[in-house]
């Protein structure tokens, strides 16, 4: 297990509860002989806080550990910043879900306790990344590690598209949009939409219609090294918009094309030694267990 000497700090702003819980965590580790490097826009809530700051990017450079203070949105965010670094990551939960946030407040000091003394386990997930191109010309480009959704913008109009699995026509669809989401965004917005659950360590993609024009149009899981690609329909009146776990956007156009693939880097990824996916499945999304129906 790798040993933590300069453990990097990333919180989300405008939130009380997270302030507190940085100063808490800040303190714990610098009084555990820890060298603590606060984020910039992290460091700015922490006044009079004496250690080192850094811009996010350099963060994943000069840590040997990430720890994000938030919710789910704060760690993707911190994860697409991070992904290039190779520096793992651990999360603790000041948001709402937290399926991937899984150090809990009330009990955060002796939790990293154990994963700072090498008791923990680690996990490797991977993003995708999305290209959009004009007449062949690059006009956006984004990163998810939840998912990457062509969906209509502010209009209430459905988009035409023409989907590609490979190089292989699949189909052209008339729908609300679509969801390309990773084993990660599985729980998230694609599992809204009607997809499946899948097993974090699983190397694979889902495809989930959004509101499809047709009973047949159904969610199709494939291989995690696919290559994807959606042409707008040229006869599309609105303007449809690719996001990328909700916070980037690119407005596209009819007629371009949309290019989603696995990115090279993946986040690491790190949780106590009592992490569970499946019990996290039952606390969030209220899967009963044996207890509720009275069995042993």
């Amino acid at each position: 297990m790798e040993q933590f000497r300069n453990i990097g700090l990333l919180g989300r702003m405008g939130s009380v509860q997270v302030v507190e819980t940085l100063k808490r965590l800040k303190n714990y580790l610098v009084g555990e002989g820890y060298a603590v490097i606060l984020e910039e826009a992290t460091a700015a809530v922490l006044p009079g806080h004496n250690v080192q700051v850094s811009s996010k990017k350099m963060l994943g450079e000069i840590c040997d550990l990430v720890i994000v203070v938030g919710g789910d949105g704060s760690l993707l965010g911190a994860a697409r910043a991070l992904a290039g670094c190779n520096v793992p990551v651990l999360g603790v939960n000041r948001g709402r879900l937290g399926f991937l946030t899984d150090i809990t407040p009330t009990e955060m000091e002796p939790q990293l306790a154990e994963v700072l003394s090498g008791k923990y386990v680690e996990e490797s997930r991977f993003l995708l990344d999305a290209y959009v191109k004009r007449n062949g010309e690059p006009v956006g480009y984004g990163c998810g590690l939840n998912d990457i959704v062509l969906h209509p913008g502010k209009s209430t109009r459905m988009i035409g598209f023409d989907l590609y699995i490979e190089g292989q026509f699949v189909n052209s669809q008339r729908s609300d949009g679509l969801i390309v989401s990773t084993p990660t965004g599985s729980t998230a917005y694609a599992l809204s939409a009607g997809g499946p659950i899948m097993h974090p360590r699983l190397d694979a993609i889902v495809l989930v219609p959004m509101f499809p024009h047709t009973l047949s149009s159904r969610p199709i899981v494939v291989d995690g090294n696919s290559e994807i690609k959606i042409i707008i329909g040229d006869y599309n009146e609105t303007y449809p918009h690719v996001s990328c776990d909700g916070q980037t956007h690119v407005t596209c156009a009819p007629g371009d094309t949309v290019t989603i693939c696995k990115k090279p880097q993946k986040l690491r990824l790190i949780h106590p030694m009592n992490h569970n996916f499946y019990q996290i499945c039952r606390d969030k999304l209220g899967w009963s267990s044996s207890r509720d129906q009275g069995g042993q």
